[in-house]
């Protein structure tokens, strides 16, 4: 398991709520809308919530450069509380109109949360070996507090309430793992910078077989529907239990070599998938698609998690990149939904030829993806790399135990020699609180002055490799 610094507990705190709140608020959306619209309408209204957020997720980027500025740190927090809105609005609303108005909005700001949420993962996990585990992790806490929240809390307004204490909490562990994110990644002017077009190519071909497998799980979800039409399982009860229970197991098997397997575990599982659809259509019990389809669908959500958070730091828009999984999963799950749904109901013919599509699909595309190695293929074998600069600058700065505020601090008293005064106006503090600062940061690194910091700092051979010049320091600034 991995070991967690601040960054990293805040980091995967605020991916477990996100889950939580994203799941719970679906969830309890979905009661609401179908009293208004009946089970008819369920599907459709639900594609109005998640198309929303898809929107959140890929407008993450845009959102943050528009909101610079005064408005800049607190963008997080003005989500969630546009969210937390919304949700006390739905009930009382009483429209099908004017609930899923709200549910859009809901989600558009779910979205640009949960953006935020999977880039602080990313700037915490990305090169950690335990990163699918810690997304397992994530993963399986979100859905055991919405199983929780199911199971203990009464439906209606005291379910809104704590989904609320939820997106607080969300946006407060958001704010703290991107504050000690942004002080080693925004020091370091080449981070968002995508080093050749190989990066991108992987990335659209890891979107493409996100696309696949969300269309073999909505098919053998739609199987598994039409086969238990009367509603025997509750399945926000006992096969939740299932999503954590998978989530858990994955995030190890995928950590294992490296990661060297994540590929090939992942496609078992799509073709364990694609067999349980055909045994359900064959005449199986609905029971056996059921829980496969959610020992799966835990797997699926660790390994498109782990994908794009481990390919984010090579691309040119991080941010936009590390949530990309989640956005592809919930754009496919309301626009192929009602095509998966078609092709069950054609018949068993229809479904297999449509399974057999898939798994040649799925397999086309992780090889384009880099996630099969053929035999003989080494090419892309993990070999030891020197640290990267960032590296150096966060393995610094976890070793010494800073604080976010105390690692910002030393990454601009190190970069040049500007006055202490001019250092706290560029961070929009008080000088008294830079002093109080370095007299901390001092402490931990065993230093006593500001030139013993920086030598020590730059032994450990940070400044070798920032070739830049003290330049790219002058924007490692607190935002106003």
């Amino acid at each position: 398991m991995p070991k967690l610094n601040s960054q990293k507990f805040y980091a995967l705190g605020a991916l477990a709520l996100f889950n939580f709140v994203f799941l719970g608020s679906e969830f309890h959306y979905d009661i609401e809308v179908g009293r208004l619209v009946g089970s008819s309408g369920i599907v459709a209204a639900q594609g109005v919530i998640l198309g929303a957020s898809v929107v959140g997720f890929l407008g993450h980027t845009a959102a943050e450069r528009l909101l610079r500025g005064a408005l800049g740190r607190a963008r997080t927090a003005l989500a969630g509380a546009l969210a937390a809105g919304c949700l006390l609005a739905i009930r009382p609303l009483g429209s099908a109109a004017a609930v899923q108005a709200a549910g859009a909005v809901c989600f558009l700001a779910l979205g640009l949360m949960g953006a935020s949420a999977h880039a602080a993962f990313s700037r915490a996990f990305a090169r950690d070996k335990h990163v699918a585990a810690g997304a397992g992790c994530a993963y399986a806490a979100g859905i055991l507090m919405q199983f929780a929240n199911n199971m203990l809390v009464p439906q209606g307004f005291c379910e809104t309430v704590v989904l609320c204490v939820g997106l607080a909490a969300l946006a407060a562990c958001l704010m703290w793992a991107l504050g000690s994110g942004r002080a080693v990644n925004d020091a370091e002017g080449t981070a968002d910078t995508e080093t050749s077009g190989q990066p991108l190519a992987r990335a659209l071909w890891s979107v493409v077989l996100v696309v696949i497998l969300a269309c073999t799980f909505s098919t053998l979800d739609g199987v598994v529907t039409v086969a238990n039409a009367e509603g025997t399982y509750a399945v926000q009860t006992w096969p939740r239990l299932f999503l954590a229970a998978s989530g858990l197991a994955s995030g190890i098997a995928l950590d294992a070599q490296g990661g060297r397997y994540r590929g090939p575990i992942m496609f078992c599982v799509a073709l364990l998938s694609v067999l349980s659809i055909l045994a359900v259509e064959a005449g199986a019990p609905p029971l056996i698609g059921l829980v496969v389809f959610y020992l799966g669908s835990g797997c699926f959500v660790t390994f498109f998690t782990t994908l794009f958070v481990t390919l984010a730091p090579s691309m040119r828009a991080p941010e936009l990149w590390a949530g990309m999984g989640r956005a592809a999963n919930n754009a496919c799950a309301f626009t192929i939904a009602g095509a998966s749904m078609a092709v069950v109901e054609m018949g068993p013919v229809a479904v297999m030829i449509a399974s057999v599509l898939l798994v040649v699909a799925a397999g086309l595309a992780f090889l384009k993806a880099g996630l099969f190695r053929l035999p003989g293929d080494e090419t892309d074998a993990a070999a030891p790399t020197d640290p990267t600069p960032q590296e150096r600058k966060q393995a610094f700065i976890e070793r010494a135990g800073l604080t976010p505020r105390e690692a910002e601090v030393l990454l601009v008293v190190t970069c040049d020699d500007r006055p202490l005064k001019q250092i706290a106006a560029d961070l929009g503090i008080s000088m008294r609180m830079v002093q109080r600062h370095l007299t901390s940061i001092y402490a931990k690194t065993g230093t006593q002055s500001r030139t013993g910091l920086t030598s020590k700092f730059l032994s450990q051979g940070i400044g070798a490799a920032n070739e830049q010049g003290p330049g790219t320091c002058s924007h490692v600034q607190r935002e106003a």
